[in-house]
């Protein structure tokens, strides 16, 4: 007989969820797919989701988590909103509202912006995550929880079956 094992740092937890927002629509789900796996208590999922996970079994009832926007992918920052004069930006004609286009930091990492407005003035970007200012409701049902392998912690992330993948 095996012990159960339970959510805890260092452990690969694996789960199917569906996640919603405020009003109900779906936002993203492992429904018809392959359960998420991460590496528990480093940081890979959404701190409000990696709390509530703590403590729990695989196999047990589904259950529904509901995570603040500060425990999830922020509040909403005005200053990642962001307004460009035409002539400093050479934007391809294909592109339009709601697209993402990615602009460049002073330290050189790419971050995704959602255009929000276009006119001949300029473009208005917002540099918030998609989801930064939303509840996220989870609905969760954790298929497998098992210590991570020697492998699996030195490189900081769980590994699919049959070992690396990467």
């Amino acid at each position: 007989m095996t012990s159960l094992q339970l959510v805890a740092k260092d452990m690969v937890v694996s789960f199917h969820y569906t996640l919603k927002n405020s009003g109900g629509e779906v936002i993203d789900t492992s429904s018809g797919g392959e359960a998420l796996s991460y590496l528990h208590g480093h940081g890979q999922i959404v701190p409000g989701l990696e709390q509530a996970l703590l403590g729990k079994a695989a196999g047990s009832e589904s259950f529904t988590v509901v995570v603040s926007p500060e425990e999830g992918y922020g509040v909403k920052r005005p200053e990642l909103v962001i307004s460009v004069p035409k002539e400093q930006w050479n934007l391809p004609e294909t592109v339009g509202v709601n697209d993402v286009v990615e602009l460049q930091s002073s330290d050189g990492h790419t971050i995704p912006a959602r255009i929000i407005s276009l006119s001949d003035e300029g473009v208005v970007l917002d540099a918030n995550h998609p989801l930064a200012g939303e509840a996220l409701h989870f609905e969760v049902s954790l298929t497998e929880v098992r210590p991570a392998t020697k492998e699996e912690l030195a490189h900081g992330h769980a590994h699919g079956p049959g070992g690396h993948h990467h």
